[in-house]
Formats: structure tokens, C-alpha cells, sequence
């Protein structure tokens, strides 16, 4: 396609296919894969119609779906290559999982259900299924069919490619069938009849070969046999009866693929079959539909319809505006035919007017070299600047001559002056050396690191012109804030870009330097504009919608994506969704630590050129570096090293991330034999042990219920754990950011400020979520669970619930603090953020290894207060007799007495109301941390286990390996899930689950020993409980037979925690030596 657009040659486009145009990184050419996205523009012309297409070239590589997900943000729709051998491998279930799990096709089928089901019903009277409408939905346009015309056949290293539209085309005039029958029938169970020109069905059962091969693939066979042949009467009779011209070159050529790659490209090209394919199927900038438009608009689990007004207006404002005509290539392939006001409610209709707000997303920032900037290129000399140059030149000759004769003459110039001379000895001024290096060589930047960072953008509103001024709003930018701001500041009613009339503040006016502190918004002005030509980049001074493009100087502003608006009233676009999650950690250090600025600094701009990537600063100082394999891993390290840092770095080992959850008591032991009265004794044995290691003070019955008293014994605490089932842990990890939701929601109704309306679609997700929490925890031991939920964790969305069952405080996620007991609420209410507190840190790390916990739910069955209600009402005792004492002092300002009296009584009621507001004071941290250790000892009273990270690993091999296959897999602790044949092939399709701390070395392992007859794609998939207890020992005959005395057999539960806690820092119980003996000498006397 590219060799469509700008090469000519044959001999042009096998150097333009191999040097791999699009792939501009060194390392991208050593590994023949593309590691990011890079975007080009292609001009297609078919007929009267021009269409400008932007193509984004993506990676394949599991490692790097990111940079697949910052380029399906910005399209309209995708190309998906599928290799005919390997067929359709994870990445690209991945991919299509991403394009249609927007829930656009849901929402459109519910609408038009509601709307034919009782078109005249008020909204929220009846609730319909959407999946009803979507069964009656025709959904044939989202199946990959030839007959649909989606699907075209290639091979780019030949250069050919067609879609069965062509053919059928071609053997419609000449058998004389219609065109609309050979295009259902070309491609499926037919045959022809050429005697009677009829198509009939079933050609295998009766031994005929279908029409797709008859017609379409014993043509192309016939070519490839000629050429590798090199029967020359055959080809000569080919390319006469197709019309072509092949050059002698090529003709005499003693390479087949060049003579296959001559005729193709004429015959059959795929620049023409692709980008036909693309402009007829793949939908023009202004047939983007109003159900995506709100699906970008609306983040976490807000709706549309809860945004503010002015909000919403502006989808509205856009809507109304005209689309005026411009030159066909102003959209991305959108002709000017096609140019109409069919597209309904459309998001912005690319409105391209003056009066149109400019709406732009950025999906990434990406670095590129300093020279390579259209600006610091080396530009031809113009005639001027050549006849300046002359004449310096000139000037120069004639002062070195003045200078051997030993004087210094004036000599006129072309304009009359004349010129001065140097000293003798002095060499020409700087500012005349500096003209001339102007016009010769480019202009870089001042800093030492030469890297300049492009915004990856899409103009989806209005036109972007270079200098213009526009707001950057963060992805978590409210424009809640900003309104609320707006009613607070008085300010004149300013007519922004758009027409709009609004009373915005003062500060936001021209002069950018008095907008008020708004959070995650920033304002700024577009400085350079460019347009992506792979490597390339090529100056710009507007960019009309519709298009990609390249904005430069925002790196100040947006760090990885961001959307860019000129009001203010523009929400931020739905956050990226990245398939691949962040999993593999390293720590960096430089290797001198003097260079720690360096190292600090570049890890700053990875960060910001990797939308991936995650830097990270633990508790222990280490910088670690989060990455999604180990081939994104080595990349950003050499692009820590060879580009941002630009110094010699070390890495450590893998950091490998667990969870840690409790179980229920196991019923078998670990030689498989039921439990019995002398296994149970030996337990409560060792549970009973495992108990003394509790300190004194703290209860602990046969249920596991830890009771805890502060260290001031004013407030006594009684915990318990329970393990959640996995269902309900898996809803906990899938509603995240509802959860999020719904704790700001709970926190401003407990600060007593209404400010956030709930909407009726965001309520129906809250008691969705709820009811679906209800289903799973049934029984007598999850009785009224859910009801009694006071928190998630940690950090207030994770995967671990509080449940509150004090009867002196009732406090719930769903409804905030009892309208019943509001005056205790209000009394407990911010001790209650400390238990709150308490627990999310005992969630964030657990007693085993300091991992976070993940499935626990922590039960409060009991917070006693009285003791603390008691000094504090002693203590106002006290404070009331000294007040008394003070206002006694005698009769003589009866005035003085009645208003000490009058305070007291008003201190009085105000302490009585809420004697327990100690938000701040030492109760509130002695309750944090009696509650985190209250959740630890519960925990270790339960039988605790570790989660592993698990990948989900997709091999194909053939049959003569899959030994060795297998072979790997179980020296890495692997289980095959999955085994079966691709039909058609000899190759086996293998589905296995891979824990991430045996990955590391897992591709290059199997790649040698299969020799690279089988290659893995490793794609995070799950947390899973490692079965083995990290702190049994043997307790029954049967298990000091099986084990030994030492039970010294590899424990891969403990093996991961004690490293984990090495490298923490945290205590490793282990013997160095075990069993020692004296060591023999082979000489007695030494």
C-alpha cells in the first residue's frame, strides 16, 4: 500500500517490503516485529472519488496490545491480518474482545426495543431485556465473510491481494451470470455446471471442486507453475490474455518471486484491494454513531445523561452544526459524495466551521529524535541565501588578502555599503559564523537529552490550526469542578470558540496567566502540528477533522493520554482499556549512584513514552519498573539506557507480585487420607502452639474471633476472618470502579454534603451489583452479609470486604450511617473512618509476605466504646467543677458569673452531643492500629495460603514435539488445560495456565528445545490459590513416613514467601546449617 502511494519500480517495492518502512526502531528490524504504533497517511483515488485514508500500523505481540489499544481509540475501524498457517492466534481474540465489548450494539438494541415496544411511554415505567432486541437485530455486518466484501486474500511478499467482488466482476461478463449470485456463491459449497451455466450446491459430495477454487485459485496455481517453471510460452500467453506490460528486465530476471511479483502487482494489486476494501466497508468520521459518543464521554460508571447540562449541550451545540464543504481529503477517507446529512445523530459530524468547538483526544505521547523534527532538518538554500553566502565568502578572500599585505581596505557590497574588516589576526564575528550555521545546519535543542515528545492525536471536532489556545483536561478532570467554580466566581459572559455565550470566570479569558487552580486542567496553546508519515514527520498548519496527527509541545501538559477541548464544559474521554495488565517488575539502580538524577529522569520520560508501562518508588527506595512480558520488558530497558537515562544501569531479578487468602480447614491431609481423631488431635495441638505465639492480651476462641483491646484500654475490638467464595471475589475485581463510586458517594453523604446526584442508571448498577453479591453469599454463616458491608480493600475498591455487625453502630456502603441511630452516627462516626483505616491497611499488606490480601471478608462482631464514654464524661465532669470553682470567686460581678455560667452550660450540651469526637487525637491512631493488627491475628488464626499470578499460555506445535512441550510445562509447574488438532493441519493447539514467577526464560526454553518448531504467547490471565500449606510440618505417622522427619521435600508455597521476604528485608526462618558433621581432611595430620 505504501509502494502504491509513493514507489514505482518493482526493484523499489522489494527494497521498500524488506527495509520495513513502518518499523523505524533498530530493535524492530533485528526481531522482525513491529513493538509500536506508528501512523501514516495514504491518498486512494477510485473513480471520480479521492479518499484520504490514515493508516495506524499496530504490533501483534501480545507484550504490546497497549499500543494496539491507543490506536483502536482513535479509529473508525481495524484491519485484522490472519496468517493462513497459524491462523487466528490470542492477540487477535484479544482485539476483537476489545472493538465489540464497548456495549454500543447493547445500548442501540435496548433503545430500539424500548422504542418499538411502546414508542409513547415515559422512561423508567417499564424495563425491557435488551438481549430481546438484540437477538431481532440484524448482526450479519459483524461477521468476517468474503461474500460481504470484508475479507480480501493476499500475500505481500508477491504483492498480490483480491476480495471476490473482483473476480466475480470479471466472470459475470463472461459467463454471464449476475454479479449478486457469484458473490454469495464464489465463496462456500458450490459448483458450476458450465454446460448449462447454472451454480449448483454441494460440489464435495459430488466430488467436484468448488467454484472458489475452480474459478479464483487454479488461476493463481497456474501462474506460480509457469514462473517456477520458467515455461516462457505459458507466461507470455498469461500476461497477453491479462493485458499487461512486464519490462524485459523482469521478464529476463533469473529470481521466479521477482518475475510472480512483476505480474501480480499489475494484475492483482493489494494497495487496490485493501484500500477498496477499507473505503467501502469501514465507516466515514461522520457516521461515528451517538451511542460511541456517549460510551467516550461518559467515564467509570457514570451515564450520559447524569453529566451536567452544559455538558450535554455541548453534544448537542455540535450536532446543530453545518458540516461545510470542503476538499475530499479534509476527513479520513470520507469522499465528497458521500458528504450528507444522513448520519443522524452522529457524534460531531467532523464539524469543520469556525463556530465548531475543537475536540481532540490524545492516546499517547511517543518520543522521537530532536533532528528528526521538520523544523531542525537541513533545508535547500533559497537564491538569496546562496548569493549571501557568496558574498561572505567573497569578504572573507579579500580580508585575508588585506591582512598578508598588512592593510585593510573597504570594499563596496552589493547594496552600496561598505564592509568592515576584521583585525589582522581576528577571525570573522560570531554573529556572521552563526548565519552562516543557520542556513547550513539545523537549530537543536538547548538540552543534553536530544528526544522530543509527539502527542499521538485524533481531531474529532472543529479544526486544530498551530498556536491556538486550548484547555487540557487530565483523565480524572471533572467539569462538575469547574461549574461549581463557575457559580462561585462572578465574572462577565465571554463568547468562546462555538458561539457559546457563557458566564465563565475572569480567568478564563485570552490571558491564560489568571485562570483560577482547577484540578487535572491546564491551558495552552498548540505549538507545532504534524503529519505522520511513518518515520517521517511533515509541518502543518492546520488539521482539518477527522484526521491524525502529531501536536508537539505538550509534554509539560499530558503525561500519557489526554483530551484537549476548547470549553471547558468538555468532559475527558473514558480512560484507556489495555488488554495486556502490567505484571513484571524489576528494581533499576544506576551502576554509579552518582548518576541517580539521571536514572531518575529518565525513567520520568519512559513513563511518559510507554502507555503501558508503570514506575514505581517502594517503600524501601528501590525504583521498579512494572512491564507487560519480558519483551516489553527488555525494550523499555534499552530505552532506558541507550536513549532517556543514557547510562549503564543494573536490573535485578524479577519481582514477582502474590496475594495472600485464607482457606477453608482442609479435610484430607497431605497424603491424601481423611482427617481422623488422631490428625485432629495433632491439630488443635498445633493450633494450640500457633496460638501461644499470640501475645497475652488478646482472646482468641474456637471460631477464630480475635478480641483486642487499645493499648489505652478504652476501646475493646472482636474481629474474625472468613474466605469469600470466588465468584463473589471475581464480581469484586470486575466492579471496581463501581465500587469506587460508590465509596465517594458514601463519603460525602458521612460529610454531610449532598452534592452528587445519583442517577437513576448508576442506582440500577449499585443494586445490580448488589443483587448479584446476594446470589453468592447465601447460608447461614452469610446471613445479612451484604447489608452490613462497611468497606472494600484496600485502597477502597479492592477485593476484600468489611462487614459491620457492632450493634452500638450501623454503618453500610449502601444506605451510609442508620437514620435510627443518627446521634450515635454522628458520635462514631469518625472513630468509625479509623476502623475504616485500620482495615485498609491490613488489606494492603498481609502477614505472611506483606502482599496485599485478595477474597477475605473481615467481620467486626463487636466495638465497645463504653470505657472511652465514660472518661469522657468524667472529664467533662472535671472541666464543669473547675469551671464552677472559677465562676465562684465571689458576688461582686453578678454579670461576670451569669455568662461564665451560660458558656458552661453551652460547652456543656455541645460535649453531651458528641462526646466522641476524637477524629485526629490519640484514640483515633491507637484504633488504625489495634484494628490492622486485630485483621492479622484473625488471619493467622485461619489456615493461609498464597495466590499466584497465572498466565494463560497458547502453544502450537506439531506432533513430533509435543512431548517436549509438555516436558516444559511441568518443570515450570504448568497445567495443560487444553489439547486439540487444527483441522486441516498437523499443527496442535495447546491451552495451558503458567504461573508468572516460572515464566521468565519460558519462550527461549521452548523455542530450543522444540528448535523453534513452537512459540508461546503469554497473556496474564488470573490469581490462583497455591494449594501447598507455606507452614505445615508433619503431624501423623502416615506423613513422617512419606516426608521424613525433617520434611525437607521443596515447599514451593514457602519457597515463594521466604523469597518474597528476603527481599523485603523481613525475617527468613530458616537454618543455615542443618545437621552438621565433622568435615574429613584427606590427611589426618592437617
Amino acid at each position: 500500500m505504501l509502494h502504491f502511494n509513493s514507489l514505482g519500480s518493482e526493484d523499489a517495492y522489494v527494497a521498500f517490503f524488506q527495509l520495513r518502512y513502518m518499523d523505524s526502531r533498530e530493535d524492530e528490524q533485528i526481531r522482525g516485529i513491529t513493538m509500536k504504533s506508528s501512523a501514516i497517511s495514504l491518498h486512494y483515488a477510485t473513480g471520480n472519488e479521492e479518499y484520504l485514508i490514515n493508516l495506524i500500523d499496530s504490533p501483534g505481540h501480545v507484550d504490546f496490545s497497549s499500543e494496539v489499544s491507543t490506536a483502536v481509540r482513535i479509529c473508525d475501524g481495524c484491519i485484522i491480518v490472519v496468517d493462513a498457517v497459524e491462523g487466528v492466534c490470542p492477540q487477535i481474540n484479544a482485539l476483537t474482545g476489545t472493538l465489540f465489548t464497548s456495549k454500543v450494539l447493547e445500548e442501540r438494541a435496548e433503545r430500539e426495543t424500548e422504542s418499538q415496544v411502546n414508542p409513547h411511554s415515559e422512561q423508567g415505567e417499564q424495563v425491557y431485556d435488551w438481549s430481546t432486541g438484540l437477538e431481532d437485530t440484524d448482526d450479519s455486518q459483524l461477521y468476517f465473510s468474503p461474500e460481504q466484501g470484508n475479507v480480501v486474500f493476499t500475500s505481500a511478499i508477491d504483492g498480490w491481494g483480491f476480495g471476490i467482488e473482483h473476480f466475480a466482476r470479471i466472470y459475470s461478463q463472461k459467463i454471464g451470470i449476475k454479479k449478486e449470485v457469484l458473490m454469495k456463491t464464489l465463496w462456500g459449497d458450490y459448483c458450476i455446471n458450465m454446460k448449462a451455466k447454472k451454480i449448483m450446491k454441494g460440489d464435495q459430495a459430488k466430488g467436484k471442486k468448488p467454484l472458489f477454487v475452480q474459478l479464483i485459485l487454479e488461476n493463481i496455481w497456474s501462474l506460480y507453475d509457469a514462473v517456477l517453471k520458467k515455461d516462457k510460452d505459458k507466461i507470455d500467453k498469461i500476461v497477453t490474455s491479462l493485458g499487461l506490460k512486464i519490462g524485459a528486465r523482469e521478464a529476463r530476471h533469473s529470481d521466479p518471486k521477482v518475475q510472480i511479483n512483476a505480474i501480480c502487482s499489475q494484475w492483482l494489486p493489494i494497495s487496490h484491494a485493501v484500500l477498496a476494501m477499507v473505503c467501502q466497508k469501514l465507516p466515514s468520521p461522520l457516521d461515528i454513531t451517538a451511542e460511541r459518543v456517549e460510551r467516550l464521554m461518559c467515564t467509570g460508571s457514570q451515564t450520559f445523561d447524569s453529566l451536567p447540562p452544559e455538558t450535554q449541550a455541548l453534544k448537542a451545540a455540535i450536532l446543530l452544526s453545518q458540516y461545510d464543504e470542503r476538499p475530499a481529503t479534509s476527513c479520513t477517507h470520507a469522499p465528497r459524495e458521500k458528504r450528507s446529512s444522513h448520519s443522524g445523530l452522529s457524534f460531531m459530524k467532523c464539524g469543520s466551521e469556525e463556530t465548531a468547538p475543537v475536540i481532540i483526544f490524545v492516546s499517547k505521547m511517543f518520543a522521537v529524535d530532536a533532528k528528526a523534527l521538520p523544523q531542525n532538518k537541513p533545508r535547500p538554500l533559497t537564491q538569496e541565501e546562496i548569493a549571501q553566502r557568496h558574498e561572505r565568502a567573497r569578504q572573507r578572500h579579500a580580508e585575508k588578502l588585506a591582512a598578508a599585505q598588512g592593510q585593510a581596505p573597504l570594499e563596496p557590497t552589493q547594496d552600496g555599503s561598505a564592509l568592515e574588516t576584521c583585525p589582522k589576526g581576528e577571525e570573522p564575528r560570531g554573529d556572521e559564523q552563526q548565519v552562516e550555521s543557520m542556513t547550513s545546519k539545523p537549530v537543536l535543542q538547548e538540552e543534553d537529552n536530544q528526544e522530543s515528545f509527539i502527542a499521538f492525536a485524533r481531531v474529532f471536532s472543529g479544526v486544530a490550526r498551530r498556536g491556538k489556545k486550548i484547555f487540557v483536561l487530565g483523565p480524572k478532570y471533572s467539569p462538575l469542578e469547574f461549574l461549581r467554580r463557575k457559580k462561585h466566581v462572578t465574572g462577565p459572559t465571554h463568547t468562546r470558540e462555538g458561539g457559546f455565550k457563557t458566564k465563565v470566570p475572569l480567568g478564563f479569558s485570552a490571558p491564560p496567566d489568571g485562570l483560577p487552580p482547577v484540578p487535572h486542567m491546564a491551558y495552552c496553546a498548540l505549538e507545532n502540528l504534524y503529519l505522520l508519515m511513518g518515520r517521517e514527520l511533515e509541518y502543518l498548519e492546520e488539521v482539518p477533522p477527522g484526521n491524525v496527527l502529531g501536536i508537539g509541545g505538550l509534554q509539560d501538559f499530558v503525561l500519557k493520554s489526554a483530551t484537549l477541548c476548547s470549553l471547558p464544559s468538555c468532559p475527558p474521554f473514558i480512560p484507556l482499556n489495555f488488554e495486556a495488565t502490567p505484571i513484571v517488575r524489576v528494581a533499576v539502580e544506576p551502576k554509579h549512584p552518582s548518576e541517580m538524577p539521571q536514572l531518575v529522569k529518565g525513567m520520568k520520560l519512559l513513563n511518559q513514552a510507554d502507555p503501558c508501562v508503570q514506575i514505581l518508588i517502594q517503600e524501601t527506595g528501590e525504583h521498579v519498573l512494572v512491564t507487560a512480558g519480558e519483551v516489553h520488558l527488555q525494550r523499555c530497558l534499552d530505552d532506558l539506557k541507550e536513549r532517556f537515562a543514557k547510562i549503564h544501569i543494573s536490573v535485578s531479578e524479577p519481582i514477582i507480585p502474590f496475594r495472600e487468602t485464607i482457606t477453608k480447614p482442609p479435610k484430607v491431609d497431605m497424603v491424601n487420607e481423611e482427617i481422623g481423631k488422631q490428625q485432629k488431635v495433632a491439630v488443635i495441638h498445633q493450633m494450640k502452639e500457633d496460638q501461644n505465639k499470640i501475645p497475652e492480651g488478646i482472646q482468641v476462641d474456637s471460631v477464630g474471633l480475635i478480641t483486642i483491646t487499645t493499648p489505652n484500654k478504652l476501646a475493646t475490638l472482636s474481629v474474625r476472618a472468613m474466605p469469600l467464595p470466588e465468584e463473589v471475589t471475581q464480581i469484586l475485581e470486575e466492579n471496581s470502579d463501581l465500587i469506587r463510586s460508590m465509596e465517594q458517594l458514601t463519603s460525602s453523604l458521612n460529610e454531610g454534603e449532598n452534592t452528587q446526584v445519583i442517577h437513576q442508571k448508576i442506582q440500577e448498577k449499585i443494586w445490580e451489583f448488589k443483587g448479584k453479591l446476594e446470589q453468592h453469599l447465601t447460608g447461614r454463616r452469610w446471613r445479612n452479609i451484604v447489608d452490613q458491608i462497611w468497606s472494600f480493600g484496600p485502597r477502597k475498591c479492592g477485593p476484600n470486604i468489611l462487614v459491620n455487625k457492632s450493634e452500638d453502630f450501623q454503618n453500610s456502603i449502601w444506605t451510609g450511617p442508620a437514620a435510627k441511630a443518627s446521634k450515635e452516627a454522628s458520635r462514631y462516626r469518625d472513630l468509625g473512618n479509623s476502623i475504616v483505616s485500620g482495615f485498609q491497611l491490613a488489606t494492603l499488606s498481609g502477614p505472611m509476605c506483606e502482599e496485599p490480601l485478595m477474597g477475605v471478608c473481615f467481620i467486626l462482631e463487636k466495638w465497645d466504646l463504653s470505657k472511652f464514654e465514660e472518661q469522657g464524661a468524667s472529664d467533662l465532669a472535671k472541666e464543669g467543677q473547675e469551671e464552677n470553682e472559677t465562676c465562684s470567686g465571689g458576688n461582686e460581678n453578678q454579670e461576670l458569673q451569669d455568662g461564665c455560667s451560660e458558656a458552661f452550660e453551652k460547652r456543656t450540651s455541645h460535649k453531651g452531643e458528641s462526646p466522641l469526637t476524637d477524629c485526629y487525637g490519640p484514640i483515633s491512631g491507637q484504633l488504625i492500629a489495634t484494628m490492622k493488627e486485630a485483621c492479622r491475628y484473625a488471619l493467622q488464626v485461619k489456615p493461609q495460603r498464597l495466590m499466584a499470578a497465572m498466565y494463560t499460555c497458547d502453544i502450537m506445535a506439531t506432533s513430533d514435539v509435543l512431548g517436549r512441550v509438555y516436558a516444559v510445562l511441568s518443570k515450570r509447574e504448568g497445567r495443560v488445560l487444553q489439547e486439540e488438532m487444527k483441522e486441516g493441519t498437523d499443527m496442535f493447539i495447546i491451552k495451558a495456565v503458567l504461573p508468572v514467577a516460572e515464566s521468565f526464560g519460558f519462550a527461549d526454553e521452548i523455542r530450543k528445545r522444540t528448535s523453534g518448531l513452537a512459540s508461546p504467547q503469554l497473556v496474564f490471565s488470573h490469581w490462583e490459590i497455591i494449594p501447598s500449606d507455606p507452614f505445615w510440618v508433619p503431624t501423623t505417622e502416615e506423613e513422617y513416613l512419606h516426608f521424613g522427619e525433617k520434611a525437607d521435600s521443596e515447599n514451593q508455597a514457602r519457597k515463594y514467601m521466604n523469597a518474597v521476604r528476603k527481599r523485603k528485608g523481613l525475617y527468613v526462618e530458616e537454618k543455615i546449617v542443618e545437621h552438621a558433621e565433622k568435615q574429613r581432611t584427606l590427611s589426618k595430620n592437617k
